[in-house]
């Protein structure tokens, strides 16, 4: 038992995500490293879409890391070389993009499907219960429905 604890424990520690960035993109210095790092973190690979430059193996977050790197190496801040990049390839490029006209729709968009979905699902179950919250009956048996069924089923107790 103890032996599968520690073979799960072991997976669970060797499955953390592990970064893209190749051994020759490496900064010497590390302090310009760790800024450069923090700010892959915020950028969005424009191949994979989801992952940030640093997580991705394509090309092109390759070329943005590397972007990125020669920019702080050439003494860029922080906010300079981010808005470089973005000034190259627009806000798509952020991942958490700024709440600005052009990205109105990224922001507002899922809330307001929620809502028409919530009204959707409201409307739905109004109509399909009555005004006190029971199903809606069927309506009641004419004279002559009533006479056919007692017919029908005295004649299936005498079967």
């Amino acid at each position: 038992m103890k032996w599968l604890f520690a073979c799960l424990a072991l997976a669970f520690l060797t499955a953390s995500p592990v970064g893209a960035v190749q051994p020759d993109e490496f900064l010497k210095d590390p302090a310009l490293e760790a800024r450069a790092r923090e700010l892959g973190k915020d950028l969005r690979c424009l191949v994979c879409q989801n992952q940030s430059i640093d997580d991705s193996d394509a090309d092109l977050a390759r070329d943005l890391r590397v972007l990125l790197r020669q920019r702080l190496v050439a003494g860029d801040t922080d906010l300079q070389a981010k808005q470089f990049i973005v000034d190259r390839y627009g806000d798509y490029v952020l991942l958490n993009p700024p709440f600005k006209a052009g990205t109105i729709a990224l922001w507002v968009g899922p809330g307001v499907f929620l809502l028409l979905a919530l009204l959707g699902a409201t409307l739905y179950l109004r109509r399909r219960t009555s005004g006190d919250g029971a199903p809606n009956a069927a309506a009641p048996l004419t004279d002559s429905e009533q006479q056919r069924l007692a017919a029908l089923l005295k004649d299936d107790k005498t079967s």
